[in-house]
């Protein structure tokens, strides 16, 4: 029943001609809800599910709050859907570890082989790989105990086993050089990221973190008896020496001057 009156014309007690009803009435976007009426506001639309979407959304998860942090219910929760919904598309939390370490490799660019510069190849590659590791927290666990399987990851060990065959390495030699390298890299890459969580939970600037780790170090070797422990004690300051990056870069050029060796005689000094 309506509470509100209609014009009428007051000589007729009709309606004039120019009080037709109005059959398009303008809308407005947003209208007052009546108190009297149950109503839900429409929620935004739900993106569209995918194996992509997922991904992303878990590497976004990675990023922020490491591998504690990815898990399916969270990636659901993000994503404003169940965990069921995300088993149509990932089978399980260790499938959805192993895309998502193949998105990470995917940033990993490995050159077509040149036997004359097959060393600083196989460092660029490293090296690279290590930087890519170190940027998405601790994803490098993943890839422990973990044999190639996916796109990437098949290509980057394709490619760097290419390098050093190019580089005159013997086949069997390469394919396990290609072994202790990856375990080289990503066991060094994920250290990293156990100092970071480290560092992250004391609450410390990254700088202080490390200058109090060091001149804690520092001070405990210090403190070792030296007549226990004379070649410690006497080389305290070469077993502080370099940072981070300069270990690194050491590991590779160790490792590379030692497969070197096992190249053929004319690539060798290449």
């Amino acid at each position: 029943m309506s509470v509100m009156g209609r014009r009428e014309d007051a000589k007729s007690g009709g309606m004039s001609g120019n009080d037709q009803v109005d059959r398009n009435p303008p809308v407005h976007s947003e209208l007052p809800v009546p108190g009297w009426k149950r109503t839900r506001q429409p929620s935004a639309p739900r993106p569209q599910l995918s194996r992509d979407l997922i991904v992303d959304t878990a590497l976004k998860l990675l990023d922020a709050d490491g591998l504690d942090g990815v898990s399916m219910r969270r990636v659901a929760d993000v994503l404003g859907t169940g965990p069921a919904s995300l088993y149509a598309h990932v089978a399980n939390k260790d499938e959805l570890l192993d895309l998502l370490l193949d998105r990470v490799v995917a940033e990993i660019e490995v050159p077509d082989p040149d036997p004359h510069r097959w060393q600083d190849q196989l460092r660029a590659v490293g090296r690279q790989t290590y930087d890519v590791f170190h940027k998405h927290r601790d994803i490098a666990a993943v890839s422990l105990a973990n044999i190639p399987t996916s796109h990437n990851a098949l290509r980057v060990a394709d490619g760097m086993l290419a390098i050093m065959l190019a580089g005159g390495v013997p086949p069997r030699i390469a394919a396990w050089a290609l072994d202790r390298i990856a375990l080289y890299v990503a066991a060094d890459a994920y250290e990293g990221s156990l100092y970071h969580n480290r560092r992250a939970a004391s609450g410390l600037s990254e700088d202080e973190f490390m200058q109090r780790y060091v001149n804690d170090v520092r001070e405990f070797y210090e403190k070792l008896p030296g007549d226990a422990f004379p070649h410690l004690s006497r080389h305290i300051d070469q077993l502080m020496s370099g940072d981070t990056n300069d270990r690194f870069e050491f590991g590779m050029d160790m490792l590379i001057r030692s497969l070197s060796t096992y190249a053929s005689p004319e690539q060798r000094s290449t």
